[in-house]
Order: C-alpha cells, then sequence, then structure tokens
C-alpha cells in the first residue's frame, strides 16, 4: 500500500514540473512579441511628430496666421537706441621712469672711502651720496699750487729786471739784445703762468670729482655699493625719479593711421585698481622688424601709488561715434545673402520674427555697430533667436 502511494507521488510531481516549464515558455514568447509590437509602435510615432513638426513650420512660413498660438517661441527684445560707440585698441605696457639715474664717476673711479645713502632713501639733486680716495688728488693740487707759486715769484723777478733793462735802453745804457732777452723772458714766464694756473684748475676738478654727487632727485632704488670697493660706474647706484612717469606700449602697425600724438586713451593699473585717462604725447616712428609693432609715450599723473615697471593695461581710444546703432555682437548671424539679424514685428495681431540684413562697422567687447539696416526703435531679438525662422511666431510670456 505505502508503495502505492509513493508511486502515485512521485506522477503527480512529474505532472506539475511538466506543467511548469510550458507555462515559462509560454509567457517569455507573449512578453517579446509585446515588446516587438511597442518598438514598432514608438517608431511609427517619432516618424508622425517629426511629420508634423514639418508640416507644422512650412504652413507657419506660407501662412503665419493660421499658426498655432500654442507654438509661439519664447524670446526676448531689446529696442534699438543711440548711443556712442566707442572702440578701443586693448593692449599691455608698463610704467617707466623719465628720469632714472645711473650714477658714474666723472672721472676714472676709485676706491670707496664713505657712502652716506642706503636703498630707499629719497635722494636730493646735487646730493653728496659717495667719497672716494683723494690722496693722490689733494697731492696733485698741492703741487700745482706750489709750482703756481714758484711762476708767480719768478714773473715777478723778470718784470723788474725788464723794466730796469728798459731804463737803461732809454738812457742808452745797455745793448738791445740784452732788453729784447728781459722782455722774453717776461712773456715766457706768463704763458707758463697761464698753465700753471690751468693746472691747478685742472687738479681741482680732479679731487673735486672724488666727491660723487646726485645728478637728479628722487629715490635710490639701487646701491650697490661698499666701503672699500671700486667705484667704476653702472649698475652700482640707481636714482629713480618717482615724480615724472610715463606709460610705455608697443602698437601693432596696422593702427598706425589711426594712432598719433593727442590720440586718448585709458591706463588701468589692475593691481592698485586705479584707471586714469591720459592723452599719447610720443609716436614712435620706426616699425620694430621683429615685433612690426611701434612705440608710444603717454605721460601720467604724479600718485604715490604709481611705480616704475608696475603692469598697465592700455586702451588706446582709435575709433568714436555719437548716436551710433549697435546689437550685442552675438546676435549677428550669417545666411546665402549676407549678415543679418532677427528683429520682432507685428503682423495680423501676431508677433512674429523678421530678418534683417544688415551692414556692420566696428565691434568692441559685446557691442556691434550696425552701419545700416536698422533704426531707432527696431525690436531686436537679443535671446532666443537661435533657429530662428523668417515669419516664426514668437512671444515674450512665458508660460
Amino acid at each position: 500500500m505505502q508503495k502505492i502511494f509513493t508511486i502515485l507521488v512521485l506522477a503527480a510531481s512529474v505532472t506539475l514540473v511538466s506543467c511548469g516549464a510550458g507555462s515559462t515558455e509560454a509567457n517569455s514568447g507573449a512578453a517579446a512579441e509585446q515588446k516587438a509590437k511597442l518598438a514598432e509602435l514608438k517608431k511609427q510615432k517619432d516618424g508622425i511628430d517629426a511629420e508634423i513638426a514639418k508640416l507644422e513650420a512650412e504652413i507657419a512660413k506660407l501662412d503665419p496666421a493660421s499658426a498655432k498660438p500654442d507654438n509661439a517661441k519664447l524670446v526676448a527684445l531689446t529696442a534699438v537706441a543711440p548711443e556712442t560707440f566707442t572702440h578701443y585698441i586693448d593692449l599691455q605696457g608698463k610704467i617707466e621712469s623719465e628720469n632714472i639715474s645711473f650714477v658714474t664717476p666723472r672721472g676714472g673711479g676709485g676706491q670707496v672711502k664713505a657712502v652716506y645713502i642706503k636703498r630707499g632713501d629719497v635722494v636730493k639733486k646735487g646730493q653728496l651720496i659717495l667719497k672716494l680716495d683723494d690722496a693722490l688728488q689733494r697731492q696733485s693740487v698741492i703741487a700745482a699750487e706750489q709750482g703756481l707759486e714758484t711762476l708767480k715769484t719768478q714773473l715777478s723777478f723778470a718784470k723788474t729786471l725788464y723794466q730796469k733793462q728798459k731804463n737803461l735802453w732809454e738812457q742808452n745804457i745797455g745793448t738791445e739784445v740784452q732788453l729784447i732777452t728781459a722782455k722774453n723772458n717776461v712773456e715766457t714766464l706768463e704763458n707758463q703762468l697761464k698753465s700753471a694756473e690751468e693746472q691747478v684748475k685742472l687738479s681741482r676738478e680732479q679731487l673735486a670729482f672724488t666727491s660723487v654727487y646726485s645728478d637728479v632727485s628722487g629715490v635710490a632704488e639701487d646701491v650697490n655699493i661698499r666701503v672699500g670697493e671700486i667705484f667704476a660706474g653702472p649698475g652700482q647706484i640707481k636714482i629713480v625719479n618717482t615724480s615724472n612717469l610715463k606709460v610705455t606700449t608697443e602698437v601693432p602697425e596696422n593702427y598706425i593711421d589711426r594712432v598719433n600724438n593727442g590720440t586718448r586713451l585709458k591706463v588701468t593699473l589692475p593691481d592698485i585698481n586705479k584707471t586714469i585717462e591720459a592723452k599719447i604725447s610720443v609716436s614712435g616712428k620706426i616699425i620694430n622688424p621683429i615685433s612690426r609693432s611701434f612705440f608710444i609715450e603717454a605721460r601720467m599723473p604724479n600718485d604715490k601709488d604709481f611705480r616704475p615697471n608696475q603692469i598697465a593695461m592700455v586702451q588706446i581710444q582709435d575709433y568714436t561715434i555719437n548716436n551710433a546703432i549697435t546689437v550685442p555682437v552675438n546676435t549677428l548671424q550669417n545666411d546665402e545673402k549676407g549678415k543679418y539679424v532677427m528683429v520682432a514685428v507685428k503682423e495680423n495681431g501676431k508677433m512674429i520674427a523678421k530678418k534683417k540684413m544688415v551692414v556692420v562697422g566696428e565691434f568692441y567687447g559685446d557691442k556691434l555697430e550696425v552701419k545700416s539696416g536698422l533704426q531707432t526703435g527696431d525690436m531686436v531679438i537679443t535671446e532666443g533667436y537661435q533657429s530662428l525662422y523668417d515669419g516664426q511666431i514668437i512671444t515674450t510670456n512665458a508660460k
């Protein structure tokens, strides 16, 4: 009995497993079929949507009044108004001093005995800044002065002899040769005396050269000399006049007909956040063959914050026009007919986009000069102009 029950249970299990397997296979097949149908319908829908959009666009072009208001494209408008338009040439320059003095010895230089300034000191014109060894120069002065005194004594004696000889000659005493000789001695000593006086003067000048003075007023930028060293010249002491500054820059040669003496410019010093206006005072007449540019200079006002070699952003004003028509530069578009911008106009009670062909001039920053094609009051589409077509309905009201 138990054996028969076991056989029945096994048979039932086999039957259930067989039914379950068949059901799973059937479900999988049905799902695949449904997915295929869904994909086909989606494909058909995409094609229909594209066809609808194409037809709507064509209808809107042929009959804008019949287009659906719901299809109006959202845009932003800006009214055209005349304004002053200015174009600048943007360059980088630097601040320089008009007077930079590289101190040099007036004589042959020499060993330093004393230094009276240090780096950063304010120096006045004519101020003693350095003293050189003057032992040899002093000896030369002493020797020259002694020689001068000796000649003065000899000349005085020679003049006395000449006068006596002259008196004797007038009394018919003595010979003419003696008189001429006495006179020649006086003249020779007088010439020697002049030379001796020049020698004394020269010796004193050489002595004065051992005292080194500043030729300009300013700030001691470099003092690279110490007591005991040999002062020979440039590179050891530099004095910069910070009260007389200028800005310099190089201008590309293609602007040569726009930049001249008197041209206005703006100078911005980004490190100190200052901007000043100036005029070109010097315009170079030679083109640099390497950079293909020419230099300009403009005087800077006195300001304690301005320093030589400071970076300066230079904007040269090379073009200005009053009552100009301008549009944002990114609104300009091109097609096979030329340049145009999209404007908004009203037709049959609806606002539509219209293409306006324009002739443009200069542009600077985000502004573009329009020489013709637009007039005051035109409503330029400044946002949403991308992909607009002529006659498309537009709106400025977001839903």
